[in-house]
């Protein structure tokens, strides 16, 4: 088995079969790990959303942003954005089993194996491994509860900005969200500026790029969500795998074990 993993697809469903076409992709042999935002923006999200989850247990998926809005749309009350490309998802006939199994994926996965964790947007400094796995399952039980339209109706916002063991509630699974889905800029005590999305080296002050503060062990850490990094973090252990596909980029995958990226133009 050779396991790969993917950027942000955001509904390019003609740029990830060629990319998985150059490498022969096959999920009787081969795993696909998704960084999250499967969807939105892109002109095939509900063919992509087909696509991943037929593959069953030849993908490994976390959610990212674009995929916590569809689930926002569907389950918490709130209204597409005029951008949106998800219409044609929420007005499919399999529409509600879709959701289900959007439901089903993950915040955060930890290979123990490879030493590696894949988020959408990241691991933040202020946790250890461990405690973000723990956090990243709290949340997706909410997810996948009776507690999830409370949660999908309550998820926006940039408050709390910083991590606080003591927080409860909506409170608490909110920034936990924030953390793994919407992260680019963090101070030092873990606080998050959520406004700016331009590259590394626009940090505002006080502020700075998540992957560049140390960490206490030597994890690698698998990411999207950031398109203007295009893939650059200056660091072999933070592999950014967002490149712009939907914005004219490519679509960027790699092989977990041997470190290959492959390509694909998406312009």
């Amino acid at each position: 088995m050779t396991d790969y993993a993917i950027g942000d697809i955001q509904g390019c469903y003609d740029r990830l079969r060629d990319v998985l076409a150059k490498v022969d992709f096959s999920p009787s042999r081969d795993r696909l790990w998704v960084a999250g935002d499967l969807i939105n923006r892109g002109p095939s999200s509900l063919e992509t959303l087909r696509y991943i989850e037929s593959l069953g247990d030849a993908a490994v998926v976390v959610l990212g942003n674009h995929d916590l809005h569809l689930l926002a749309v569907a389950l918490g009350g709130h209204s597409p954005k005029r951008k949106d490309t998800l219409h044609e998802i929420l007005d499919a006939p399999d529409h509600d089993r879709l959701v289900q199994w959007l439901r089903q994926q993950y915040l955060c996965v930890h290979d123990a194996g490879r030493n590696l964790v894949m988020a959408h947007a990241g691991l933040p400094h202020i946790w250890s491994v461990e405690q973000a796995v723990a956090c990243a399952r709290e949340v997706e039980a909410v997810i996948r509860g009776d507690q999830a339209g409370e949660y999908f109706s309550q998820m926006y916002g940039n408050q709390p900005e910083a991590w606080c063991g003591t927080l409860t509630g909506m409170d608490r699974w909110r920034v936990i969200t924030n953390y793994f889905t919407r992260m680019r800029f963090i101070a030092s005590d873990g606080s998050l500026e959520l406004a700016t999305k331009e590259s590394a080296d626009r940090a505002p002050e006080g502020f700075a790029p998540w992957f560049t503060y140390p960490r206490q062990d030597d994890v690698k850490v698998v990411f999207g969500h950031w398109a203007a990094l295009e893939g650059n973090t200056g660091s072999d252990r933070f592999i950014g795998l967002d490149t712009g596909c939907v914005w004219g980029g490519a679509l960027t995958m790699m092989n977990l074990d041997t470190g290959e990226k492959i390509h694909c133009d998406c312009g």
